[in-house]
């Protein structure tokens, strides 16, 4: 132990007791600080890469209207798009209780609709008063930012690319105005007053 630490002390490196519970006792010698922060990084690195699932929830009624289920439809298709997971819940009140059938025909007429973003994760069942039915996006949620991504550098390019032709046309109109000579002004008797002065 006494010839680790006079190792270290010569090297400027920090003894590190990796196995204490091994007889001997084992060290390493290691810049501690450069370690932790390693260790930290690579961490921050995995935290990176890790996807979360979002369950995004989305409510309807068994007697909806055809606009406002087109509206929830759209709701239903970006989360799936974004790679989030959907809870569709239909939620029954008083005699709409006695008919399950309803909800069971929306839920599969929405799965349906959205079938090209995502797929039945589980199947409709009957929670109380609520039906409920998940769908899962077909697309990495990693997949759907790269495409967002994409998408959105491709919508900055054109609108560089835009305000760069703008730039090129002031700067044409701007050479073309400066090469025309301006004709000189002929100066009157009244050029010459005072603008403050009544005559």
């Amino acid at each position: 132990m006494e010839q680790a630490l006079q190792l270290a002390r010569e090297h400027d490196l920090d003894v590190v007791e990796v196995a204490p519970q091994a007889r001997p006792p084992v060290v390493k010698l290691m810049d501690y600080g450069k370690f932790k922060y390693e260790n930290a990084q690579k961490a921050r690195e995995t935290r990176r890469n890790q996807t979360n699932t979002v369950i995004k929830e989305m409510k309807l009624r068994p007697k909806i209207d055809q606009h406002d289920y087109d509206t929830k439809k759209g709701h239903v298709v970006r989360f799936l798009k974004a790679g989030d997971k959907v809870k569709i819940t239909i939620m029954f009140r008083g005699r709409e209780q006695s008919r399950p059938e309803l909800g069971v025909n929306l839920l599969q007429r929405l799965a349906e609709d959205v079938a090209e973003f995502g797929y039945v994760e589980s199947s409709p069942k009957l929670d109380g008063r609520n039906m409920l039915m998940v769908l899962g996006p077909t697309r990495k949620k990693t997949e759907a930012r790269a495409d967002v991504k994409a998408e959105r550098d491709r919508r900055m390019a054109e609108r560089q690319a835009g305000h760069d032709a703008e730039r090129e046309l002031e700067a044409e109109l701007r050479a073309a105005h400066q090469a025309q000579p301006t004709p000189k002004k002929k100066r009157g008797p009244a050029d010459n007053l005072d603008p403050d002065i009544d005559v």
